[in-house]
């Protein structure tokens, strides 16, 4: 686990089981990082990742204010696979906004993700698929789509699960964009 660690704390990108699907992993907070696996999943450029956090508190260093309305909503959903779109306003995200003005949070359930992410701070976490494939089940079909184009995988069986719901917070507003 530590080399895993170290990896990701140097800008590497690997395969890890979150608590949906395996998803293609980078630190959110290292550019170069989250722009290798853009490449490496050959999307658009336009389309944001799910950012994956330990605790309410990672929210802070994305500039992330919460009303009372916003905190009691991400207390009804997290932890758990619903992934959160929250207004972002910092010029120094827009690498991770895509433009949007907006960030999607997910803050999972299962412990030795969330042991992961205290230790590396927040990860991007898309499906590791590349773009219009399938995602991966398991790390044999992700090592197919990846090669040794990561830097390391981790395995956790077979994941049949689906994608994180994804909603939109706007004010008092909710928007429901994929069940």
């Amino acid at each position: 686990m530590l080399d895993i660690i170290k990896i990701l704390e140097n800008g590497g990108v690997g395969v890890i089981p979150t608590d949906t699907l395996y998803g293609l992993v980078a630190q959110a907070l290292n550019k170069q990082a989250v722009s290798r696996v853009y490449r490496l999943k050959q999307r658009s450029v336009h389309k944001p990742f799910i950012i994956l956090i330990s605790s309410y508190e990672d929210l802070a260093v994305f500039g992330i204010k919460m009303d009372r309305n916003t905190e009691s909503l991400l207390k009804k959903y997290w932890p758990g696979p619903v992934s959160i779109i929250l207004l972002s306003t910092l010029e120094k995200f827009r690498y991770l906004d895509r433009g949007s003005e907006g960030l999607a949070f997910r803050l999972p359930k299962k412990k030795k993700l969330l042991e992961i992410l205290k230790k590396t701070g927040p990860l991007i976490a898309p499906s590791a698929n590349p773009e219009n494939k399938p995602p991966a089940k398991n790390i044999g079909v992700a090592r197919k789509y990846f090669g040794d184009k990561v830097d390391f995988y981790l395995s956790g069986g077979t994941l049949n699960s689906k994608p994180s719901s994804l909603i939109r917070i706007k004010g008092e507003n909710i928007e429901i964009l994929r069940k």
